[in-house]
């Protein structure tokens, strides 16, 4: 009589991973104080106070002149009189009175008496003595009053940011020349399988070259975390054991590729469940149902399948969230948006997929997906043809041309 193992639990829905991977992890790195210009990608770990108003006072807008508004009710052009000269980062020492202008630059502040701005362009002078502005000019235009940008005492940027070019310039503009952010987080990588070889070797028959390693850690190098590639383990129980035990000593996430599944030669899964724990195994989705989420000691583990699209497609889905929450960063969902189908697919209701397809401008300007023809998880260049992938959910069978789907563009999923 043949015996055949327990089937194991029933894979897990996406969405039910994901709250998991939420509330099991937190950040796993420290804080430390870098400058502005090392500080991009980075994850912040304090708030970021304005010290005073941005603008610090009310400030022109343009380059042009400035006056009473008042002056310019009526039917044509006013003719006031010229008395003075306010370039950026200069201060006019009196006041503007009724009938008078001062020229006045981009960011240079508005004196006293001036509550309008009229641009050079829609003015002409009159000698230097006098100028032309147009008719009723409204009070306050072209002119940034003083805290437009940022109030004195406001939080400007929140722990948990992935800082941009945007938030750094932020940061400047309150005067910070250093901020506080996470420690890169150290992420241990490495693949299993006999069969794989180090591109750039010679490959007999047989093997092939390791893909996964570089798509991931091209993946990870997009997060900002920091990568320790430990190459290729060969398909060995012990050999397994032995370099995931020593690479969770230093490691604050092990990440791997192939040994997950049910195979005889699988044996990351049961090295990490001799060494800790699997918390986690099998998502109900296509591709890259066999994903194991676990730990060894307090290092976080994540194994991923090993075909190439299962493996960068988990990723993206699981491995990004998991490694912006133990970098400290604030909760980012996935980015998707709503396109037109181009194609007509048609699945068994239960399990979630994830179509790879392309986007086209319809006839009507609206963007149409097109599926890639293959389904293979192991077609990597189906990942280089498409821009994305179309989320079906696990109730639905059918997508027809001209039905509206969701779909996760790859510009989100790899930053």
């Amino acid at each position: 009589m043949d015996c055949f193992a327990a089937p194991g639990p029933a894979p897990l829905p996406l969405d039910e991973a994901l709250a998991r991977v939420q509330a099991a992890y937190g950040p796993a790195t420290e804080p430390e104080s870098v400058p502005l210009r090392s500080a991009l990608g980075r994850i912040l770990a304090e708030s970021v106070t304005a010290p005073g108003d941005v603008p610090p006072m009310a400030v022109s807008a343009m380059d042009g002149w400035g006056f009473r508004a008042a002056d310019t009710a009526g039917d044509g052009p006013v003719r006031l009189a010229v008395v003075g000269r306010v370039p950026a980062g200069s201060v006019f020492g009196g006041t503007v009175g009724a009938g008078e202008a001062v020229r006045i630059f981009t960011g240079a502040p508005v004196p006293a008496g001036v509550d309008a701005v009229a641009m050079q362009e829609d003015c002409r002078a009159d000698g230097d003595a006098a100028v032309l502005v147009p008719a009723n000019v409204k009070r306050g235009a072209n002119i940034r009053e003083a805290g437009e940008d940022m109030a004195a005492g406001a939080v400007v940027l929140t722990p948990g940011r992935r800082l941009r070019a945007q938030e750094i310039g932020l940061a400047a503009a309150v005067g910070r020349s250093h901020l506080s952010v996470r420690k890169r987080l150290r992420v241990v990588l490495f693949s299993t399988g006999d069969e794989l070889r180090e591109p750039g070797t010679a490959k007999p028959d047989g093997a092939i070259y390791d893909a996964n390693r570089y798509t991931l850690a091209a993946q990870l190098d997009a997060l900002g975390v920091d990568v320790h590639d430990l190459g290729i383990l060969p398909d060995q129980r012990e050999a397994t054991r032995a370099a995931l035990a020593t690479a969770a000593d230093t490691a604050d996430l092990l990440v791997t590729s192939g040994g997950v599944s049910v195979g005889e030669e699988d044996h990351v899964k049961a090295a990490v469940g001799a060494l800790g724990s699997i918390d986690l195994w099998k998502l109900a989705i296509k591709p890259g149902k066999p994903l194991a989420l676990g730990r060894i000691g307090n290092t976080p583990f994540l194994g991923l399948p090993g075909n190439p699209v299962s493996a960068m497609v988990t990723f993206m889905l699981v491995g990004r969230p998991l490694v912006l929450r133990l970098s400290g960063a604030e909760s980012a969902p996935i980015p998707r948006c709503l396109v037109v189908s181009g194609f007509e697919f048609r699945k068994k209701a239960g399990r979630r997929e994830f179509l790879r397809a392309r986007l086209a401008l319809g006839a009507d300007g609206r963007p149409v997906a097109h599926k890639f023809p293959s389904d293979s998880s192991g077609v990597l260049t189906s990942m280089v043809e498409a821009d994305g992938l179309v989320d079906m959910p696990a109730d639905a069978t059918a997508i027809k041309p001209g039905d509206m789907v969701e779909f996760l563009p790859f510009t989100g999923l790899f930053a």
